[in-house]
């Protein structure tokens, strides 16, 4: 899998709107299996590449490491083959010390080498390096939007567990006829309306305790007017 197809596709799927993919489906139930294993399978691949990306940074940065150890390795021969020339040249065997100069000369190139590697090697890590930023950013993405389709699916099928029973309650609803007067919710309304009015009227026909007291002042003046009016009569005889 080349670079362009790994980063399209975690882009691709890290970038899905599921919402809106299970909004415009004609069976969301059904789509929603359908991308749940999609993602499963997409995200073992993308699991895969990234994996085998960082396997080969990993073993860009050996190399890179082998080559800086090596020029240092190098450079170290050729400073002692260098003295060593000079140590033969001073003591005067001339071509004994051109012959350590030579060795010098190859160790010198090897670490040349072996530095320009190392260079080489430096953007392509840089490059790779970033890949795998973006690839588990992406991957990091895809799983939580993959979290997100599952607990989706689980909403669907609560909600396709839960619609029958609202469907019957519904319907049993719908069964009572409230503009019918034969209906149990009117009969049940009616009986209750006769209770209130009945109640309504026991307490309009029951004398209140304040009428009472009245009427015992009105009976007490009536007593006295006649105890009064009998008295005159006396008076006059």
């Amino acid at each position: 899998m080349t670079k362009q197809t790994i980063t399209g596709r975690v882009a691709q799927l890290a970038r899905a709107d599921i919402h809106a993919l299970l909004d415009q489906a004609e069976d969301p139930h059904k789509m929603v299996d359908q991308l749940v294993r999609d993602y499963r399978e997409n995200i073992k691949e993308a699991e895969d590449a990234v994996a085998g990306t960082i396997g080969n940074l990993r073993m860009t940065e050996q190399d890179h490491a082998e080559d800086i150890a090596a020029a240092a390795e190098w450079g170290g021969k050729a400073a002692v083959a260098s003295r060593k020339a000079d140590e033969l040249r001073r003591a005067g065997s001339a071509a004994a010390a051109d012959r350590f100069d030579a060795l010098a000369r190859i160790a010198l190139g090897r670490q040349l080498q072996s530095e320009k590697e190392a260079r080489a090697a430096e953007p392509v890590i840089a490059a790779q390096s970033e890949l795998v930023g973006d690839l588990r950013d992406g991957l990091a993405r895809m799983k939580e939007r993959f979290a997100q389709l599952q607990a989706k699916r689980e909403e669907l099928v609560t909600r396709s567990r839960t619609a029958p029973a609202q469907h019957t309650m519904l319907d049993t609803v719908r069964s009572v006829d409230v503009l019918d007067p034969t209906s149990d919710l009117t009969r049940f309304e009616e009986k209750v309306r006769r209770e209130e009015a009945r109640a309504q009227g026991s307490k309009e026909l029951a004398p209140s305790a304040l009428d009472g007291r009245f009427e015992s002042l009105e009976s007490l003046a009536d007593a006295d007017e006649v105890e009064a009016r009998l008295a005159r009569l006396k008076a006059v005889s």
